[in-house]
């Protein structure tokens, strides 16, 4: 039936047909610039806004202190503190170094400085913890060399001229030298210095343990009055790389101290 009423009605004229065909058109065309010219929101396009993604802070961090160094680091700290302040408390005892020195007193030091309270406890103190000290040192030596880790700090002669501008840095407040490794020239020097102290120390502290057994070694350091002397020397190596070594910590700040405890150290210098 629709079809026959379809059939039934007249068919438009052709130009009649053409200007029906062109107003459909532009109407389309006008709703299409409608929507063009809309603003288009979240909401009407049904869109979320993506969530902003904050970027991870990546912390630098360098392993500086294996467990070994750490660990014979504080026991030789420990046993040094023991060895120095019960060894002054012998030399009170007698505080000359025999024929070579004139016997008088050399150095007045005070009790209140010292260990043991009297020779006998001052000379149990300090060969209880002479082994501490000689197996740490020994042990860090040893790891020093099998690890490699010693090319990190062992002194050589190309650290000569680094040496005072890193001290004039430190001690005169000089412009601060870049870092181009784990320990400066200046540190080197100390540290290197600190394990021929602790040699000295190690060797004559034997003959003056032993000065029978180890009498030959006693006659390559000149006598045994000389080997005390030695002794002495080694001794006040280490008082004078203490200072030092305590105000280079403290400029470096809690980051170098903190390395010490737990190996690590972040943003270290050379690193950047």
């Amino acid at each position: 039936m629709e079809n026959e009423e379809k059939k039934k009605q007249p068919a438009l004229p052709p130009d009649r047909a053409a200007d029906a065909e062109s107003e459909t058109v532009e109407a389309t065309v006008a709703k299409l610039e409608m929507v063009a010219a809309e603003p288009v929101t979240a909401e009407s396009a049904q869109i979320q806004p993506a969530a902003k993604t904050e970027e991870p802070t990546l912390v630098r961090a360098a392993y500086e202190h294996p467990l070994p160094i750490r660990i014979t680091h504080w026991v030789n700290a420990i046993s040094l503190f023991v060895l120095v302040t019960s060894g002054l408390r012998i030399f009170r005892a007698f505080p000359s170094f025999g024929p070579k020195i004139p016997e008088k007193v050399l150095l007045d030091v005070p009790k209140s400085l010292t260990l043991g309270g009297w020779l006998g406890g001052a000379l149990q103190w300090h060969f209880t913890f002479m082994w501490l000290f000689a197996v740490s040192g020994v042990v860090y030596v040893v790891y020093q060399i099998v690890s490699g880790h010693y090319r990190t700090m062992l002194f050589t002669p190309r650290d000569i001229p680094g040496v005072w501008p890193m001290a004039r840095h430190y001690f005169f407040f000089g412009p601060k030298p870049p870092a181009t490794g784990q320990y400066n020239p200046l540190q080197k020097l100390a540290y290197t210095s600190t394990i021929l102290f602790g040699a000295l120390a190690l060797l004559t502290g034997i003959v003056l343990y032993k000065p029978v057994q180890f009498s030959w070694l006693a006659f390559l350091f000149g006598g045994f009055h000389l080997t005390r002397v030695w002794h002495f020397a080694a001794m006040c190596g280490f008082l004078a790389f203490i200072p030092g070594h305590l105000i280079m910590v403290v400029l470096h700040g809690w980051a170098n101290f903190y390395s010490m405890l737990s190996g690590w150290k972040r943003e270290p210098e050379y690193q950047e």
